[in-house]
């Protein structure tokens, strides 16, 4: 009997299509809940990010970059908060305190919904390669009553060549399209 193998170009093509679903599987893990109704127009502000992170800044970094996504996804007026309640402390030191007097601002400002986050993974991984990796939480607030209406929170590794800015940016962007989904 006769034994017929596969062509070489059909076992490279199941080869590299087996390999790209298990690369693509593993770069990203998300957690959300379920998107709230929102106002789609309604006025926001985004508050200042947790740094829980060995980076200095990061919380910055993601907060700007939440702040053009946030915009970019068509809601109303976003906002950041003054300049008094961003400073970022080292160590963590007073993010309460920072979150607390920017929610305060923005009750006051009439601000609708507010953006939170923290950041838990801003950095590339040690090793030949250098992958960057960035893990973030958001919350969407009702800002007049403090309430969480959405959270959620993932991390996503990149290429060695990609940068840490862009794999934090495509993180931020399918969480935020996520707690967005509901809006009207």
């Amino acid at each position: 009997m006769l034994h017929r193998r596969p062509s070489r170009a059909r076992q490279l093509g199941l080869l590299l299509v087996t390999g790209a679903i298990a690369l693509l599987s593993a770069c990203s893990t998300l957690d959300q809940g379920h998107p709230p109704q929102l106002a789609r127009q309604a006025s926001w502000v985004v508050l200042p990010f947790a740094n829980h992170t060995e980076t200095p800044l990061a919380g910055q970094r993601a907060e700007a970059i939440a702040q053009a996504l946030l915009s970019a996804q068509g809601v109303g007026q976003v906002r950041r908060t003054p300049a008094a309640t961003q400073q970022e402390a080292l160590f963590g030191a007073g993010d309460a305190q920072r979150s607390e007097d920017a929610l305060a601002w923005a009750r006051e400002q009439k601000v609708r919904y507010a953006l939170a986050g923290s950041v838990e993974e801003w950095r590339y991984k040690v090793g030949v390669d250098g992958e960057p990796a960035a893990g973030v939480t958001l919350q969407i607030l009702d800002v007049a009553t403090g309430d969480t209406l959405w959270s959620g929170s993932g991390g996503q590794s990149g290429w060695s060549r990609e940068a840490l800015s862009a794999v934090a940016q495509k993180l931020i962007r399918k969480l935020l399209q996520s707690g967005l989904a509901g809006s009207r």
